[in-house]
């Protein structure tokens, strides 16, 4: 009889097991966020979504903001000591002490890794010389991106009264972080060597991201805690050249949650090779042409994007008024916005596609003289011309 049943419940798990995968599967299934959005990460376009415009806090991953600021700032390896009222801060921390020498760039390894809260506001106060001071820039910077559900109050995402987001202005705050290279290439590390102290010396940080060893081509982007947000978790993913970013808030099983979703998101994508307009041209002073054929690097751009045609692709190109000779081919000498429904999706470079040399300096004289014998010519004719009458 034990083993009847044995043999009755192995059977029932395996087809309980067969219904869950079927019903991932399909686009119903459940997840369970608060709140949640996957959209492409080239396009903006979105993929799924749960209850992606409710502002909501969002805890820590309020350091995307705050890390994007201070890469944007400058002197990211110059040394400073840090603010010893900033860094007493309750919560996580990537070890900062009174006295500590830093950089910019170090602050930023330790707000995207363990989450320090001590490196957001050192960080803050370094920027913009308060606290109070930065939120406001990074209120500002929320409105220039038309984050219109979103609002800060801390640099590290600790609760105060207003402070929050959706799921949908935090997906698209961490598709334009992504552009800097700077950020991607710490968010992605499972774990980095920095240096600070006093005096400064190396030390391991650790990501608390575990979705980066958990599913293959996860590159990002930062996690979040604290009681009133519950478990939050902003992560941006890569498959064959096709991208994604995807955000839960309030999710008490994010790490699956994230991997359901990109599973549904990559079948449902598409990539495509756009065909890059061929017919740019530049108007050249001083130069042996007076036009000049720009391209891109390879004339095609591949982009992720739910249903997208080459038509839904509008371009602006960048570049001054004149460009002067000499040129060489290969030269970078503009830029090619690529917009898709009116949302930017990258600047990418133009280049010469040929030469232009330089004017010889004896032809110039020669075309001077030339206009100036012609201009006393034709004052001598008119002149003539009068006296004569």
């Amino acid at each position: 009889m034990k083993r009847i049943i044995s043999v009755l419940t192995t059977i029932l798990f395996a087809f309980l097991c067969i219904c869950n995968t079927t019903v991932l599967g399909e686009e119903n299934f459940e997840i369970s966020a608060k709140s949640a959005v996957l959209i492409c990460a080239d396009t903006g376009e979105v993929v799924y979504e749960f209850n992606a415009r409710e502002k909501l806090p969002m805890a820590s991953t309020t350091k995307i903001m705050t890390t994007l600021l201070c890469l944007e700032s400058g002197g990211l390896h110059d040394e400073f000591v840090v603010d010893s009222k900033a860094i007493k801060v309750e919560g996580s921390s990537m070890g900062l002490c009174e006295g500590d020498k830093v950089t910019k760039y170090a602050l930023c390894c330790g707000m995207l890794l363990p989450s320090g809260n001590d490196a957001a506001n050192a960080a803050a106060v370094r920027i913009s010389g308060s606290i109070e001071a930065f939120v406001r820039l990074m209120n500002q910077r929320a409105r220039q991106m038309g984050l219109s559900k979103t609002f800060f109050v801390t640099p590290s995402g600790l609760e105060g009264v207003g402070h929050g987001s959706s799921a949908m202005d935090m997906a698209l705050l961490a598709r334009e972080a992504l552009k800097n290279e700077i950020f991607r290439e710490i968010c992605s590390k499972e774990k980095m060597k920095v240096r600070f102290g006093n005096p400064p010396y190396d030390r391991w940080l650790k990501n608390t991201n575990r979705l980066l060893s958990m599913y293959d081509g996860v590159y990002g982007v930062k996690t979040g805690y604290t009681d009133e947000a519950g478990r939050c978790l902003v992560s941006a993913c890569e498959r064959d050249g096709k991208k994604l970013i995807c955000v839960t808030l309030n999710d008490p099983n994010d790490w699956n949650d994230h991997m359901v979703l990109y599973e549904y998101g990559f079948r449902k994508v598409n990539q495509i090779d756009l065909s890059l307009p061929d017919d740019i041209t530049a108007d050249i002073v001083g130069g042996d042409s007076e036009k000049l054929k720009l391209v891109t690097q390879n004339g095609t751009y591949n982009v992720s994007t739910m249903a997208g045609n080459d038509d839904d692709f509008t371009y602006i190109v960048l570049k001054p008024p004149f460009m002067y000779a000499p040129i060489k081919e290969g030269e970078e000498l503009a830029s090619l916005r690529i917009y898709y429904s009116g949302q930017e999706v990258d600047t990418i470079p133009l280049y010469a596609a040929e030469n232009v040399e330089t004017v010889p300096e004896k032809t110039n004289s020669e075309n001077t003289k030339k206009a100036k014998k012609g201009l006393f010519t034709r004052i001598k004719e008119f002149f003539g011309r009068v006296f004569s009458n």
